[in-house]
């Protein structure tokens, strides 16, 4: 009964900050609610559990804003914690929900996921044979993570792909893999940046540092499939190449004051030469690093345009193991690019939001699952890490080849005005 006065409560306090003419009408509906709810108790054919109405009717409340805007039971709460641990059982996959489905942003490297073939933009239609339409993303990973070693059975639907295809994959302890790094042709350097989590920042910096030993002359950072993570792990990276006290990304929200992020006065890398692989797994905090360097001037942008998910979530504790996820603001560039997807409103070509690359190169999904598999290593003792694909067997990366062609023209171009 607590848990019942406690959520009545959270109902109520919600019209404290609503204007006068609005609280009658939202006392109102909650007055229409306690009735029904009263009523339903009363006389429903069969014993109800007021707590799983009640619940039920905040989440029905909820609903209409946003997918990411969510009440937390406290065992969604509890998985919401343990996101941030980062290391659990299930497939490697980040997902979101796009036309009341199940969508993957993008399969992790390494992962189960990645390595049975899932790709961006498939959408799970079903797990363990249960129709996901209208499943909300706290549901689905609790169905899809598990203990490892243990099997789960999810139903995928492709863009042009006719027929459903269906998935068996064994769960395992993921580990995020954050950072690839290496030397190209032409001392051009190359990072493959996978996630922001708090040791990315680091990472880089100890990428750059050894590629610059090497001779670096220029670099390609790719942020394809990179689904994002921390925002100051975004913020502090984009500081690396942004100087002169640049704005970098701000948030702004209806009761959210506009707040900036901005880039100190000198950056270490401010004159290199770089170019930004982006895609539609491209999502959240490498979205706001890429627009940053977009807007700023400070790279070119190679691939297709990106997922659009860049929205701030606000988590409260409500008490009693409930927690209210809810969001409050959202990401724009310098410019005032807002990048979060709006469903609603579509342009005559794509729909609004994410960050549209300077030199648009649309993949075909076949080809892209060919390059994910590619990128995986497979590590023998005492050998080379070699590619998980036969040589003769491997598809052509156009966008990694692209950006290597312009930063050679780069490097010819600064050449020739050397010499006159």
């Amino acid at each position: 009964m607590k848990k019942i006065k406690t959520i009545i409560l959270i109902l109520f306090f919600s019209t404290s900050i609503l204007t006068s003419s609005s609280k009658d009408l939202t006392y109102k509906q909650i007055n229409l609610l306690l009735d029904v709810l009263k009523y339903t108790e009363e006389n429903y054919v069969e014993e109800v559990d007021k707590t799983k109405l009640l619940n039920s009717a905040i989440k029905g409340m909820l609903k209409p804003l946003d997918p990411f805007s969510q009440f937390l039971e406290p065992d969604d709460y509890k998985e919401l914690k343990v996101e941030t641990e980062g290391q659990f059982g299930g497939l490697g996959i980040r997902i979101t929900v796009q036309d009341n489905w199940i969508t993957v942003i993008t399969p992790l490297p390494g992962t189960p996921a990645y390595k049975a073939g899932i790709l961006p933009n498939d959408k799970i239609i079903k797990i363990e044979g249960e129709s996901t339409y209208g499943m909300s993303i706290n549901e689905a990973v609790k169905r899809l993570r598990g203990t490892p070693g243990t099997k789960v059975n999810i139903t995928i639907s492709r863009e042009g792909v006719k027929e459903p295809i269906g998935f068996t994959i064994t769960r395992d302890i993921i580990k995020i893999e954050v950072i690839k790094y290496k030397m190209l042709q032409d001392k051009i350097g190359y990072i493959a940046l996978f996630e922001f989590n708090s040791n990315s920042y680091k990472d880089i910096s100890k990428a750059l540092e050894e590629l610059k030993k090497q001779g670096m002359k220029s670099l390609i950072l790719d942020l394809r499939n990179n689904p994002g993570g921390l925002l100051d792990q975004a913020v502090n990276i984009a500081k690396l190449f942004i100087g002169d006290n640049r704005l970098i990304v701000y948030t702004e929200g209806r009761k959210s004051p506009r707040k900036e992020y901005r880039a100190d006065q000198n950056a270490p890398y401010a004159a290199l030469p770089m170019v930004v692989l982006v895609n539609r797994g491209s999502s959240s905090g490498s979205e706001i690093l890429a627009g940053a360097l977009q807007d700023n001037k400070r790279a070119v942008i190679i691939g297709s345009r990106t997922f659009g998910k860049a929205s701030v979530q606000s988590v409260i504790d409500l008490g009693d193991g409930y927690g209210l996820k809810l969001t409050t603001a959202k990401y724009y560039t310098p410019s005032g690019r807002c990048i979060h997807r709006d469903e609603s409103v579509k342009s005559s070509t794509a729909t609004v939001g994410g960050i549209l690359p300077d030199i648009v190169i649309e993949v075909p999904a076949e080809i892209e699952a060919k390059l994910y598999q590619q990128r995986e290593e497979i590590y023998t003792p005492g050998k080379e890490p070699a590619s998980a694909v036969k040589k003769e067997e491997q598809v052509e990366d156009v966008v990694l080849n692209r950006a290597i062609d312009i930063l050679k023209a780069i490097r010819i171009y600064s050449e020739m005005n050397q010499q006159k």
